[in-house]
């Protein structure tokens, strides 16, 4: 398998929406195990593939301690089963080093196609609500940091910016 590079704020890739997935073919189970080999390396519990830059509607998942439940979500749609919102510190991968809390619902059903291609619906809650919820942001072009104020959004970006250039 291969590692993928992943996009960090602010590159302005992160904003593109993903277009649905036509077939879960071969090239998709692979981009699929590379997301997984990706996150797993970073290490973080959840990938969207427009973090890889491919701007297509596919997220991988494991909440596990042990990398040992993991799951794909491909054209995921998610449907709101209680408007009650749970408060996380949430952290991500294309904003490394930063956790913000991000209040979300905490009960929710998605329908998606798994790696096979085959359509499943399920209830989430909790840690699993939550990041689905933060990885279809990113299919739909918005990072957690969206969610915080402009002063707190800015300051972030400021430090990974500088962080890019002592790099680059």
């Amino acid at each position: 398998m291969a590692l993928l590079p992943i996009l960090e704020f602010p590159d302005p890739r992160l904003r593109k929406v993903a277009d649905p997935v036509a077939a879960v073919d071969d090239r998709v189970k692979t981009l699929v195990d590379n997301m997984f080999d990706t996150m797993y390396a970073a290490p973080g519990i959840g990938l969207a593939a427009t973090q890889v830059d491919v701007h297509e509607r596919i997220i991988v998942m494991d909440i596990s301690d042990n990398q040992q439940a993991p799951r794909t979500f491909i054209n995921p749609k998610i449907a709101i089963l209680d408007e009650t919102l749970g408060e996380y510190d949430e952290g991500c991968l294309s904003v490394p080093g930063f956790y913000e809390t991000v209040n979300r619902p905490k009960r929710i059903s998605v329908t998606a196609l798994d790696k096979e291609g085959e359509r499943f619906t399920e209830e989430l809650q909790g840690l699993m609500a939550i990041c689905l919820q933060h990885e279809i942001d990113h299919l739909d072009g918005k990072l957690f940091v969206d969610y915080l104020s402009p002063l707190k959004r800015q300051r972030i970006r400021g430090k990974l910016e500088k962080a890019h250039r002592q790099r680059a």
